[in-house]
Order: structure tokens, then C-alpha cells, then sequence
């Protein structure tokens, strides 16, 4: 591929994952004025999960 093409590609990644952001805020804003104990435990498990993701990324990026 490309170089070009490559940032083409990342560029559109970059905007979608952009606007993406957007409606997850959006979302955990809402999550937390209508039941704000039930989004921090939701939260809770995203944030272990995220960290489980994050060591393996270490492991393969060493």
C-alpha cells in the first residue's frame, strides 16, 4: 500500500474515531444524570477491561 493511500485511510480513521468519541461522551453523560451508580460500575469494568487490553498491547510491542 501506499504511503498516500495509508494516510488516507488513517485520516479517515482519525475522523471517525473522532466523532465516535463524541457519542461515547455523549452517552456517559446520559449514563451518569439518569443512574449514576449503575454507569460508575459499567465504567468500572471498561476501565479492568481496558487495562487487560493495554498489557497485552505491552507484550506485543516489546
Amino acid at each position: 500500500m501506499k504511503k498516500n493511500n495509508s494516510n488516507k485511510i488513517i485520516n479517515k480513521i482519525k475522523k471517525i474515531r473522532s466523532q465516535n468519541n463524541e457519542n461515547w461522551m455523549s452517552l456517559l453523560k446520559l449514563a451518569f444524570k439518569h443512574a449514576p451508580k449503575d454507569a460508575k460500575k459499567i465504567l468500572n469494568r471498561i476501565s479492568n477491561q481496558d487495562k487487560k487490553i493495554t498489557k497485552l498491547v505491552k507484550k506485543l510491542s516489546k
